[in-house]
């Protein structure tokens, strides 16, 4: 990790150049400077800088190359220019199923949308249906973060995609790149709880406080041409934002929260209601809890920070991370209080090395005390202590559910998120024909909402008719399942994920019936092609993350509702062999559970030791059945009870243990 010294130099300026003057009374007792002013002469402590940092500098905030790039006949655009397509919402990738010999790569591009709390109106939904037949792959991609991602698309069609996208009311701004991303909310449709009104309503808010301002992608893709929402930005969140009283900003930049260089990395933002684990709270680098007293007035909010999934194989400096308690503020500290957090992060965030440079590694180094210390001098006031909370309850937001106000909402589970075929058809034709808004929800799936009690068979019969199954039909293990894109289109895959999972869920099913296990157990499963973590497989019960072709690191160990972290349990099993694997674990799983226990709360009680003793020591049914009978060893009748209890324990037979224990004892 870079010195505090070092890391200042990397934002162009000492924390006193961007502090206003004579500001600081509206907002705290004392004034606190220079934060982050290095303890002797940059110069004499050069910071080195990723090649990332030296491109984002020289682009005229986002704005060249792209734009010459853009215009040229080839059909990809330089390295420089990829960096810079990130923060306008979109990745450069090839199809390795697609080349062709001597023709090179076969470029394009994948674009994604900005959805605060995933909601998405109806035009834009149709908009999006109709953008993924004319210009992409003819699906629709629904993400972990709740947006829409658009595959497919070639380089001449760019400009068309994404102003189609703006007019109609969306956009992909920061939806990728060193920015703040995506604010997650859960997707809920009450009307009838202001709570989840008000989640929604600061995700929204939180979205505009950190969108980039420069004007670079309207230059871009609209030629300087500005469409407006159809809702005004929160006259707060531009106060809010302009506000510089304890060096959050930068005074007449362009970007006054970014600055020329922008965040050292990406910055995920969730909100959520108390109890309410939708949105994997504990993997965002800033989570925010409403706080709500018992009349249904917001009194402020507990936050959490350090979160964050992206890891590199190979490499124990990286590794996934829950967010700790950071604090409480009042409600109308919110939209300063998460711009410090912001600040501390791009004032000391490391810029040498991206694979250090999220937050969970600045609170890991720092601790969090010393991290709440630095935020509170850029809030310019303390923090209160971190308000008791309830339980966390994973929601999955599926079937069918009441508004509160009279209508129905529909969630409907979507097969690792991606809308194509007949599937896509009957959605679009009931969106379109009651004219329904749409929430994407953080497990990939699609909530539609304000339907009429009317429409309720109509609807369900259309989505049946094409495949759309209730969730009451799917399997629970197959229901609770994620996984991200991987092969072919993404550029950091190294192994299979969105196509093989639903097969794999169907392959662990059937080891589970094979030991006993009831139909109605189910737990969470998610797969990644790398480690980058996309569809947040650290959390999972039981994880897939690709480590090669055709072969995964397992993860277990992590809690259904999403507040505990797996740990890697084995690296390079091969697909072909997961059976053999999986079938010891889950015959352990059904011998020594508790009422109740999830796998993942099973792997987790009883420890890694004890798993892989239950895999050394277990011989299949099968196997057992076809041992060698010639020789048979008497025993006391009490020594056998405890033998056939031990073995039922372990999910063995006795024999088996019988044998283990012989062989240990004669060193055999």
């Amino acid at each position: 990790m870079q010195s505090l010294a070092a890391a200042s130099t990397f934002v162009g300026a000492p924390l006193a150049l961007r502090t206003a003057q004579g500001s600081a009374a509206s907002r705290g007792a004392s004034t606190v400077t220079c934060v982050a002013t290095p303890s002797r002469p940059p110069a004499s402590n050069k910071a080195k800088r990723s090649k990332v940092e030296l491109i984002k500098e020289q682009s005229d905030f986002l704005r060249h190359p792209l734009m010459q790039e853009l215009s040229t006949e080839a059909p990809n655009i330089s390295e420089d220019a990829v960096q810079l397509m990130k923060f306008h919402g979109s990745y450069m990738q090839d199809n390795r199923e697609q080349r062709t010999f001597g023709a090179g790569k076969s470029y394009q591009f994948m674009m994604r949308t900005r959805q605060p709390a995933g909601s998405v109106t109806n035009q834009l939904y149709l908009v999006m249906d109709e953008l993924a037949d004319l210009y992409g792959n003819g699906s629709l991609r629904l993400t972990t973060r709740q947006t829409f991602q658009l595959h497919g698309v070639l380089k001449q069609n760019l400009k068309t995609v994404f102003s189609t996208v703006v007019k109609n009311m969306g956009t992909t701004l920061g939806a990728c790149g060193d920015v703040n991303r995506n604010v997650m909310a859960p997707p809920t449709p009450y009307k009838n709880r202001p709570d989840y009104a008000h989640a929604d309503q600061l995700a929204n808010d939180i979205a505009d406080l950190l969108a980039p301002q420069s004007g670079a992608y309207y230059d871009v893709w609209l030629d300087g041409e500005k469409f407006f929402a159809q809702t005004m930005e929160n006259p707060k969140v531009t106060a809010d934002r302009a506000f510089n009283g304890f060096g959050t900003n930068y005074e007449g930049s362009p970007e006054p929260i970014y600055g020329q260089l922008f965040l050292p990395r990406k910055f995920k933002i969730a909100v959520t209601v108390p109890g309410d684990n939708s949105i994997d709270l504990f993997t965002n680098d800033l989570g925010v809890v409403v706080i709500s007293n018992d009349k249904g007035e917001v009194e402020g909010y507990n936050l959490l920070a350090g979160g964050g999934m992206g890891r590199s194989h190979g490499k124990a400096t990286t590794f996934p991370r829950l967010a700790d308690p950071l604090g409480f503020v009042k409600a109308e500290d919110i939209f300063h209080a998460v711009k410090a957090v912001v600040a501390v992060q791009r004032d000391y965030g490391r810029r040498d090395d991206r694979k250090q440079a999220r937050l969970k590694y600045l609170i890991n180094e720092w601790g969090m005390d010393k991290f709440r210390s630095v935020v509170e001098q850029y809030l310019g006031k303390q923090m209160e202590p971190f308000r008791p909370l309830p339980d966390w309850e994973f929601k999955d937001y599926l079937g069918w559910m009441e508004q509160g106000d009279g209508k129905l909402a529909y969630g409907v589970y979507i097969q690792n998120g991606r809308v194509k075929g007949e599937a896509k058809k009957a959605l679009r034709n009931v969106i379109e024909r009651y004219e329904l808004p749409v929430s994407i929800t953080p497990n990939q799936n699609l909530l539609l909402r304000d339907i009429n009690p009317s429409w309720k068979d109509d609807i369900l019969s259309t989505l049946q008719a094409a495949g759309l199954k209730d969730v009451t039909e799917w399997d629970g293990i197959e229901a609770l399942s994620m996984a991200c894109p991987a092969l072919p289109l993404c550029g950091l895959a190294i192994g299979e994920a969105e196509r093989t999972l639903p097969d794999i869920n169907a392959r662990i099913r059937k080891v589970m019936d094979s030991v006993g296990l009831p139909k109605s157990d189910k737990f969470v499963v998610r797969m990644t092609g790398c480690p980058n973590g996309c569809a947040r497989p650290y959390m999972a019960e039981l994880g897939f993350v690709g480590d090669g072709p055709n072969s995964y690191q397992i993860w277990l160990g992590g809690s259904l509702n999403a507040t505990r972290l797996a740990e890697p349990f084995a690296e390079r099993v091969k697909a072909k062999d997961f059976e053999t694997f999986l079938e010891p674990l889950f015959a352990a799983f059904k011998a020594q559970r508790r009422d109740a226990e999830t796998f993942g709360d099973f792997c987790a009680r009883v420890g890694f030791d004890a798993l892989r003793a239950a895999q050394a020591s277990y011989i299949a049914p099968a196997a057992a059945a076809v041992l060698p009978k010639t020789v048979q060893v008497g025993v006391a009748e009490d020594v056998y009870q405890a033998l056939t209890a031990a073995a039922a324990k372990q999910g063995t037979t006795p024999e088996a243990l019988a044998t283990e224990a012989i062989k240990k004892h004669l060193n055999l």
